[in-house]
């Protein structure tokens, strides 16, 4: 799964000579993290007309530093940055219509800065785009443009790029199908850190895609994604070590994982603590805990999740069926954000 890029955080020194002086003083106030002087420094710049100050001022409300957080002021600065052609101000404007961050969402107005500053070379608004085209988020759906976009980023070295790419190669999406080159776009991305890449190379040596087969390699990927806390990892680490793939049988580091992506909302992860709850796999049996990853699992309409609840809920009691149902509630209240 792809997901947009943040937006970007790097301040920005003054291009021009106007009122220069201020915003410079206020890049050296940020960098001490002295926010009050930073403030007053960028503002008096940014109203004097200063773009780069205009554009610091708005990543100052933006991330709440030594203002409040306000997604509002943060985008008419940016919108006042971008205006004169600042492109990262170009582009957290269109992440922020993107979200609906202080402005209301509008796909169309995203992509209109994005464009922009993919134009000027912003390798996160390439991949951005590349998403709004394969999404079909404000555009007709075009996997040929979501390729054109990616390839873009990630020939800078995006590896946000570099990874889609990577995933229309292996699904054969807008171009054909091309393991060897999936395989050498994820190797790129994950070499930078990049979890999901890390993630999809294990999935090519546990499934022998465009490699010889190795479990090994598929289970040194998956930790390497598990352990920066990647859910779908998480759940293939875990079953790797459910079935003594690749590494010795460990039941109870198999729920550990499980437990750690469950926690984040994978339904499959949910599902096997279900089944491990159920048959006291590694675990105290616990029917009541098995009929609530059931239940969120089959929220998500996961695989035959609702069917083992309902065949749980019969040979549960009323008090243990009430009490699941609680757990449920209570899981999904903590893990719900707030508008």
């Amino acid at each position: 799964m792809r997901v947009l890029a943040a937006m970007g955080i790097a301040l920005a020194l003054a291009t021009t000579c106007a009122f220069s002086g201020d915003n410079d003083d206020g890049v050296m106030y940020l960098e001490s993290k002295d926010y009050a002087r930073a403030i007053i420094s960028f503002r008096k710049a940014a109203l004097q007309g200063n773009a780069s100050a205009q554009y610091n001022l708005g990543l100052l409300y933006d991330k709440g530093q030594g203002v409040s957080q306000d997604y509002k002021q943060a985008f008419s600065w940016y919108e006042k940055a971008a205006a004169q052609g600042v492109a990262q101000a170009q582009f957290n404007l269109g992440a922020m219509y993107d979200k609906g961050q202080g402005v209301r969402q509008n796909y169309k107005q995203a992509i209109s800065w994005y464009e922009k500053a993919a134009a000027q070379g912003i390798a996160q608004a390439q991949v951005n785009l590349g998403v709004m085209y394969e999404q079909s988020k404000g555009v007709p759906q075009n996997y040929q443009q979501a390729v054109f976009w990616y390839q873009k980023a990630a020939s800078q070295g995006s590896a946000d790029g570099q990874a889609s790419l990577g995933v229309m190669y292996d699904e054969g999406t807008g171009v054909q199908k091309d393991y060897k080159r999936a395989m050498s776009l994820y190797e790129k991305a994950a070499a930078q850190g990049h979890s999901g890449a890390q993630n999809n190379l294990g999935v090519m040596y546990d499934q022998g895609k465009g490699v010889t087969q190795n479990y090994r390699r598929a289970v040194f990927w998956y930790q390497k994604a598990a352990l920066q806390g990647y859910a779908p990892a998480q759940t293939s680490l875990g079953v790797m070590y459910d079935e003594g793939t690749g590494v010795p049988q460990d039941k109870k580091q198999a729920i550990s994982w499980y437990s750690k992506a469950a926690a984040q909302g994978n339904a499959p992860a949910q599902y096997n603590l279900g089944l491990f709850y159920g048959d006291g796999l590694g675990v105290q049996r616990d029917l009541v805990e098995a009929k609530k990853w059931f239940s969120l699992a089959g929220v998500q309409g996961y695989g035959e999740a609702n069917k083992y609840r309902a065949i749980l809920e019969g040979k549960m009691t009323r008090t243990q069926n009430a009490e699941a149902q609680r757990r449920v509630d209570e899981w999904i209240k903590a893990h719900t954000k707030s508008p």
